[in-house]
């Protein structure tokens, strides 16, 4: 299914764009010391056995303390995709370093990620960009490790989740997610409402949400882009670039497809880029507010046959790839998600959209050769842990309407929605500030004006980047040449 970074990018940006190298040895102990890439202090790592035959899996924990002996509870990060690891989400740790000094921060890598038995396919960027290859690909990883495949869900990453608390004789937990770790956080605080303090859910896909039906979402972020570029005097000078998209997608074929340059490399291609690729390109930017600014131009040039700016969009996460385990994300996503989504749904998310069926049809096909049995959840029962909810307003996959519309359920609950954002918000602005003084202070209501200083990045203007102007601004001394970016 999907082989090289360009096509990775599709299902492994569901999770958050945090991916981190882990560079600690596979032979962890209880209560060793280690560190992992992106992250200068050492973590406190364990390791706890679960499931049973050759679905044995000893689940991977690394814990960064809490600086400070409060016995605030701790605050579990769960990673998205699904088939990202926790461990991948080691650099938010840079940014939720003050949470870090009064609550202790955990990550578990899941059963089939990271340092958990990892349940990778072999299919990489030097893969073909042929379905019909890469699905024979996926067809003999699952002949090989069934009995696995069919045991990965999320009700068994949930229960794993509480050993761990209470392996670790925490009393009550908090939990951050993003973007799919939020459907994990939901289920947990559904199952063990007890176990649990506060959420904090960015990028929300509720329990209820579809959210692989994401064309129309992806849609939405692209009008939004729109409507920040003609209020640029930078970007607006591209004109109709959306034309420019349109026609590009529809007159792609092998002959154009052939002097689209490597992201990675900048040579040429191997094999054609094949349009539902450059769809999901495009769609993979919008994750990013930093890589959708850079659309407008690189789509005009595009449009003008000058094909290396988006070229250099496409190159943008060359490491993604190497933050998702393929074999749980479909174990999940064909049992949780195709199983309830209908044709008729299908048809109605996808017209009129730039992606059309060029995301959801890559899982389509993976789910023919991944047989699992479905699994659906209970209708969610009403709770009243207290809730931060943060959303960018330019969400592809989970915009702020899913959690304005599908979450009434939650009766303590507040909801940040940033301007012009993309997908997972956590790391921007006063945001981590914000995160902590909820974690501390959970029923006081946050005062949000901060949030909007948030801005989208500046628009790329030309091939150096945003456009550079110079202006001459008096100072005490004289005259000074000061630089402005548009």
């Amino acid at each position: 299914m999907l082989g090289v970074k360009r096509l990775l990018n599709g299902i492994a940006i569901l999770c958050s764009l945090f991916f981190a190298s882990v560079v600690v040895s596979q032979e962890l102990s209880e209560a060793q010391d280690c560190y992992l890439d992106g992250w200068r202090h050492p973590l406190q790592c364990e390791r706890i056995p679960v499931g049973e035959g050759d679905s044995q899996v000893e689940l991977a924990v690394f814990i960064s303390p809490a600086l400070d002996k409060s016995e605030r509870e701790p605050l579990y990060l769960l990673a998205g995709g699904p088939g990202q690891a926790a461990s991948a989400l080691v650099p938010l740790l840079n940014k939720f370093h003050k949470i870090n000094q009064n609550h202790a921060v955990v990550m578990v890598d899941r059963r089939g990620t990271g340092f958990s038995r990892p349940f990778n396919c072999g299919i990489d960027r030097h893969t073909p960009m042929d379905l019909t290859l890469i699905s024979k690909e996926l067809e003999q990883c699952y002949l090989q490790q069934a009995n696995f495949a069919n045991s990965l869900s999320s009700r068994q990453a949930v229960e794993d989740l509480e050993k761990v608390r209470k392996h670790l004789n925490h009393s009550r937990i908090s939990l951050w997610g993003g973007s799919w770790g939020t459907r994990t956080a939901l289920l947990y605080q559904q199952w063990y409402p007890n176990s649990l303090k506060t959420l904090v859910l960015d990028a929300v896909a509720p329990i209820d949400t579809k959210v692989f039906l994401s064309a129309a979402a992806a849609e939405s972020a692209l009008r939004i882009l729109m409507r920040d570029c003609q209020l640029d005097p930078t970007c607006s000078e591209f004109g109709n670039w959306r034309e420019a998209l349109d026609d590009l997608l529809s007159q792609w074929d092998e002959s154009i497809a052939i002097n689209f340059p490597d992201p990675v490399t900048g040579e040429a291609m191997k094999h054609p880029m094949p349009r539902w690729v450059l769809q999901n390109t495009i769609r993979t930017a919008l994750y990013s507010p930093e890589a959708a600014a850079q659309l407008p131009f690189a789509i005009q040039q595009a449009g003008m046959g000058n094909y290396n700016p988006l070229a250099g969009v496409a190159g943008l996460f060359p490491d993604s790839a190497v933050g998702m385990s393929l074999g749980l994300t479909l174990s999940i996503a064909c049992a949780e998600e195709l199983s309830r989504i209908t044709d008729e749904e299908i048809s109605a998310d996808t017209s009129g959209t730039f992606v059309g069926d060029a995301f959801l049809g890559i899982f389509e096909r993976g789910c023919e050769v991944w047989p699992v049995a479905d699994r659906y959840y209970a209708k969610p029962q009403p709770r009243d842990h207290p809730v931060l909810l943060i959303s960018g307003e330019a969400d592809p996959i989970t915009p702020p309407k899913y959690t304005e519309k599908q979450l009434g359920y939650l009766t303590n609950k507040q909801h940040l929605i940033i301007a012009s954002g993309g997908h997972i918000n956590s790391m921007r602005g006063c945001l981590p500030r914000l995160i902590k003084e909820f974690l501390d202070s959970p029923m006081e209501e946050l005062q949000t004006s901060c949030v909007n200083k948030i801005h989208r990045p500046p628009f790329m203007g030309g091939i150096y980047g945003p456009e550079i102007k110079l202006d001459v601004t008096p100072t005490a001394d004289g005259e000074e040449l000061k630089e402005k970016v548009l």
